[in-house]
């Protein structure tokens, strides 16, 4: 997608990014949902509406400025889905199935968009077929990043909350304590570059299955 001007990779990579983001935090309410907690439900959460879930920052100003300054890795965020662990019958291990709702969600929009780029090889005109790999590629893209980023033990990604789960009480309970200080721990690993050194493998051959689903 080098070759594409700003205005034009703008236009692919937004819905990909938008839909990925909110249908991750739309996954953490229906997850919570069926472990009992209908709070997501009763604030009107459980939707793909973007409106819903955007918060400005994450869902739009990071991602146009990760794209926009061509650093090759683009993540995001939405609004985090309110959960009452109070309603859950099995606090940590129903958190940590919530949590994972989230990346797998993501992992089945990454097939999804591998199927859509499937189709616009198979139509094989141009005019039609180039949004719709475009498309399909960004939202592999966005969503094999989501799904990998997430699953790293690090507050507050959905990775900590899973191994929350799988700790011991007391090792849980220490564990927690790293949370106010998890997105400055982010942040570091971002400006160190240590998150594209982490990821870049996984990434490389999660893209390359899917992109031979694809059909690219």
């Amino acid at each position: 997608m080098d070759h594409l001007s700003l205005v034009q990779r703008i236009v692919v990579w937004i819905l990909p990014v938008v839909f990925a983001i909110t249908a991750h935090e739309a996954a953490h309410g229906w997850a919570a949902k069926k472990r009992g907690d209908n709070t997501a439900f009763l604030l009107g959460r459980l939707t793909l509406n973007p409106i819903k879930h955007i918060d400005w920052l994450g869902t739009v100003i990071l991602p146009c400025l990760l794209l926009v300054t061509g650093t090759g890795f683009i993540f995001g965020w939405a609004k985090p889905v309110p959960v009452d662990t109070r309603n859950f019958k099995r606090p940590l291990q129903d958190m940590a199935l919530v949590a994972l709702a989230g990346p797998l969600s993501n992992l089945l929009m990454a097939l999804a968009w591998a199927l859509l780029a499937r189709v616009g090889v198979m139509i094989g005109i141009e005019a039609v077929s180039l949004p719709l790999i475009y498309s399909g590629v960004a939202g592999i893209t966005i969503n094999l990043v989501l799904f990998l980023i997430n699953l790293l033990p690090i507050p507050p990604l959905d990775g900590s909350r899973v191994l929350t789960g799988l700790l011991p009480a007391r090792m849980a309970w220490q564990f927690a304590k790293i949370e106010p200080y998890g997105f400055y721990i982010l942040l570091a690993l971002l400006y160190f570059n240590v998150l594209n050194v982490v990821l870049a493998y996984p990434l490389y051959l999660a893209q390359k299955m899917l992109m031979a689903l694809a059909g690219l």
